[in-house]
């Protein structure tokens, strides 16, 4: 054999044995089980793969994307949806020399749902009683019919919108944190999304672009009973005029 060849086989070895990521077989055999689509497979199979090979805890949306071909977009309605149901948690951390607070995605949500999927199988209980309550997944409802699948596109439609108006606003990728916030506006508080993008546009005009000036506009319009457009739109301009 050309020593050519065996020098770039071994090279090809080595770099395959250094750099192979640990996924649970588990996986392949329960999540179509957990309702979980390929796409969010693939998307927590690179999250693990940053996190074991490359140290990187908190990929970004582009980073993950430009591995999936997928837009930055697309990527945070998907972290959005993991989260949402339990299956990724985002952890903050502050560096002790710095002070600087950081955010770190945790998988162990996702392990402990596996675990509790596996354990249906092994004991017949719809409860896991092998992991502490305190690591298990938050539990979630999948239902199989039309209306559900379709509310729950159409969820995904209407965060995605939302996303990318406020990314478009700010000139910038949105963080988990934002993120986060934005998924708390919408199924949380059940801000309506109009009143959320009123806010935002409130925002702009005053020049205070950040999110907890536009979280203050939400918590206002509610304790003063807005609930339309119409009325954000008095209530501002009866605000700018008293001011």
């Amino acid at each position: 054999m050309n020593s050519n060849r065996v020098d770039l086989e071994q090279g090809f070895l080595i770099g395959l044995m250094e750099g192979t990521v640990a996924i649970p077989y588990s996986l392949l055999k329960v999540y179509s089980r957990l309702k979980l689509s390929e796409a969010e497979v693939m998307l927590l199979v690179h999250l693990i793969g940053f996190i074991q090979v490359e140290r990187n805890d908190f990929p970004t949306h582009e980073e993950i994307g430009s591995r999936m071909s997928m837009r930055s977009e697309a990527v945070a309605v998907l972290l959005h949806k993991l989260h949402n149901e339990g299956f990724l948690g985002i952890d903050e951390g502050v560096d002790e020399p710095s002070g600087m607070r950081y955010e770190v995605f945790n998988l162990q949500p996702f392990y402990a749902a596996i675990a509790k999927e596996l354990a249906k199988d092994g004991s017949g209980n719809q409860q896991l009683r092998s992991i502490p309550s305190s690591l298990a997944a938050r539990p979630t409802s999948h239902a199989g019919s039309v209306e559900k699948a379709s509310a729950m596109n159409t969820g995904e439609t209407r965060a995605r919108d939302i996303y990318t108006i406020f990314e478009q606003e700010f000139g910038r990728p949105l963080t988990p944190m934002e993120l986060q916030t934005i998924a708390g506006w919408l199924d949380q508080d059940h801000y309506k999304e109009e009143l959320i993008l009123s806010a935002l546009k409130e925002a702009v005009f005053t020049g205070k672009l950040y999110f907890r000036y536009v979280d203050r506009i939400l918590l206002e319009w509610q304790r003063n009973r807005v609930v339309t457009v119409e009325q954000a739109k008095e209530y501002a301009q009866r605000f700018r005029g008293s001011r």
